[in-house]
């Protein structure tokens, strides 16, 4: 990932946010207009399980056992999930019967995430994605329509953050047309952008999480860091952004040794925000070593750099030679002459992951999501 990425428009960016809170807000509101409330009580209001039924639109997640060789499979209500739709001219969306009040809506979020998204029966994990992504923009823009915030909205919107983040770490290298990078981090933006939106208007228990999170995720950023500036002063000096703080500098500073140092540091959801930079920040690792160890009579021993990159050796030994950097043996040959910048295409960062794998050791997705572990 190139620097390029963390100078995008950040979620502390109100302007920004509100710009494109998931198409969901087409017309303006007068802000004496009395939001719609919903009343369907369950994930997906009996309507439109009849209507997907009839165009045989179930999902395979949703559809009844014992009824999916059917010429029209049916579904089971208690696993039907509303799906996303977009607002269409004529089309009335603030009909209170096809609405779910916040409670159903952080039941189905829980749901997505303990039935779907944590379930190793269901596979590949790519399709679980696809569906979970969708229910989730559907919850979303239901709590737009209503006009949900406070508590009730942070709570869906910080497992919302986290399961993106958690995609964007397990799902980086897959093909595009099962998992679209671009798409996942411009829903991942807006959606921290809404949540930071909820701290500013009073106390949440997880604040300094999503805080250093959204510095981790932007690095080197300078809104990023201008809005960590701005915190009150006990989160901005709480240990999670406290430490978010000094990979920020580290990064800003072009620092990588210090940067995965600090990056030993961080927990498994905060090394999978940070996981993007990790490939630039290798590179620059290199770089700088390749000027400050040119010499043909120094060999730098490759476990050494390999640890000082948190990778295995043979990952290792792969980046120095994509680098253009000559690797003998148990030995590193570093010249300033033989670097090269580009990585070749055949280096994923999805094999070069150690960082982030070793933390997650037996946490469970479904803890990770929920903020237990």
């Amino acid at each position: 990932m190139n620097r390029s990425a963390a100078s995008r428009p950040r979620p502390h960016s109100r302007k920004a946010g509100g710009r494109r809170r998931e198409e969901h807000c087409k017309t303006e509101e007068k802000a004496d207009d009395v939001a719609p409330r919903g009343t369907c009580t369950t994930m997906c209001p009996i309507s439109e399980v009849r209507q997907r039924e009839a165009q045989n639109r179930l999902h395979h997640f949703e559809v009844l056992a014992g009824t999916e060789r059917n010429r029209l499979p049916r579904a089971d209500v208690c696993r039907a999930v509303k799906e996303y739709s977009r607002p269409a001219a004529g089309k009335d969306t603030t009909r209170a019967s096809e609405l779910r009040p916040p409670d159903v809506l952080l039941k189905t979020v829980c749901y997505l995430v303990d039935d779907v998204a944590a379930c190793p029966s269901r596979q590949p994990w790519t399709e679980v994605y696809s569906f979970v992504f969708d229910r989730l923009r559907s919850v979303r823009q239901d709590m737009v329509i209503q006009r949900v915030s406070g508590p009730e909205c942070a709570s869906v919107l910080e497992r919302t953050v986290r399961f993106l983040l958690y995609a964007s770490y397990r799902l980086c290298g897959q093909p595009l047309r099962l998992y679209d990078p671009h798409i996942n981090d411009t829903h991942l933006q807006e959606s921290l952008s809404w949540l930071l939106e909820c701290y500013s208007e009073g106390q949440h228990q997880h604040q300094d999480e999503f805080q250093a999170l959204s510095l981790l995720y932007n690095l080197g950023s300078p809104r990023a860091l201008q809005h960590a500036l701005e915190l009150p002063h006990k989160v901005r000096h709480s240990s999670p952004v406290q430490l978010a703080l000094a990979l920020n500098r580290a990064y800003m500073e072009r620092n990588p040794v210090r940067l995965l140092r600090l990056a030993q540091r961080l927990d498994f959801l905060q090394a999978c925000a940070l996981h993007r930079h990790l490939l630039s920040c290798r590179r620059d690792l290199l770089l700088l070593y390749s000027h400050g160890h040119s010499s043909r009579n120094c060999r730098f021993p490759i476990q050494k750099l390999a640890d000082i990159l948190s990778l295995e050796c043979s990952l290792a030994a792969q980046l120095c030679q994509t680098h253009g950097i000559h690797v003998n043996g148990d030995y590193v040959v570093f010249s300033k002459g033989s670097f090269t910048e580009s990585p070749s295409e055949e280096l994923q960062c999805a094999h070069m992951h150690k960082l982030v794998d070793d933390k997650q050791q037996d946490l469970s997705l479904s803890n990770i999501i929920h903020g237990i572990a």
